[in-house]
């Protein structure tokens, strides 16, 4: 079973924690790791970020696959941050018009993709709400979170070209996650699974995301800080898959 099929296509809600080689040094990312692995609702680790020295993704990945049994997925920021891993979210920044990011980056870094194996699963990926690290970097402008019907177009658009999975984020530390209406009305349009970032810190911010349709839920800065956090989403995760069960 690949990445995809485990993390992506399970009957389950999934929950994934994303963590920047630029802001998680060799304590932090033990204590983290320490706390990913002692939680069995957590299902894959994202590694990558806007701004990354080049050579510290590398590190980090090699350290974490060492100490983990979880796929480590990376999250690239640009195509420097290619390296091994058990598979790469191959991203296409469908919300903006810049085109480095929409196809230009993606040439560079098919061919080393393809000579290390990686498993390419095709990510069609939306800026939502305030500006962020990543829109400033990639010089795009996110969709404002009062605009669900920009969104739902905008993912069905990624759909039909064949991204296989939709990531909407609202940003790494973002004031506010992304509303409920939105993921809903985006979720009801995909038949690709939805992945919500950006801005979820607790038990409801991650309830009301899987209620209203988010496959997966990913949470990054707010681990940063507080590792415990992540016991608190991961209830929310079992409580919703155990509702889920009941009614299957």
């Amino acid at each position: 079973m690949n990445v995809y099929q485990q993390v992506f296509q399970s009957k389950n809600k999934s929950f994934a924690v994303l963590i920047d080689p630029d802001k998680t040094g060799p304590f932090q990312v033990e204590t983290t790791l320490n706390t990913i692995n002692s939680i069995n609702e957590i299902s894959a680790i994202f590694v990558g970020g806007s701004l990354v020295a080049d050579g510290s993704t590398q590190q980090l990945i090699q350290y974490i696959r060492k100490n983990t049994t979880k796929p480590v997925v990376l999250f690239p920021g640009n195509v420097n941050q290619i390296c091994e891993a058990d598979a790469i979210l191959f991203l296409s920044l469908i919300s903006g018009r810049n085109p480095e990011y929409l196809i230009g980056q993606h040439i560079s870094g098919a061919p080393l993709i393809k000579k290390l194996g990686l498993e390419a699963i095709p990510t069609g990926y939306l800026l939502i709400g305030e500006p962020s690290s990543t829109a400033y970097v990639s010089n795009t402008t996110p969709i404002p979170n009062n605009k669900p019907d920009l969104a739902v177009a905008t993912a069905l658009a990624g759909e039909m070209l064949g991204q296989s999975l939709i990531y909407m984020d609202a940003g790494s530390g973002a004031t506010n996650p992304i509303s409920e209406d939105m993921i809903s009305k985006v979720s009801g349009s995909l038949n690709s699974p939805l992945i919500i970032g950006g801005g979820i810190r607790t038990y409801e911010d991650a309830k009301k995301a899987l209620i209203a349709g988010a496959h997966c839920i990913v949470v990054g800065n707010a681990a940063e800080t507080n590792a415990a956090i992540l016991f608190e989403i991961a209830s929310a995760v079992s409580d919703i898959n155990r509702s889920l069960e009941v009614h299957q």
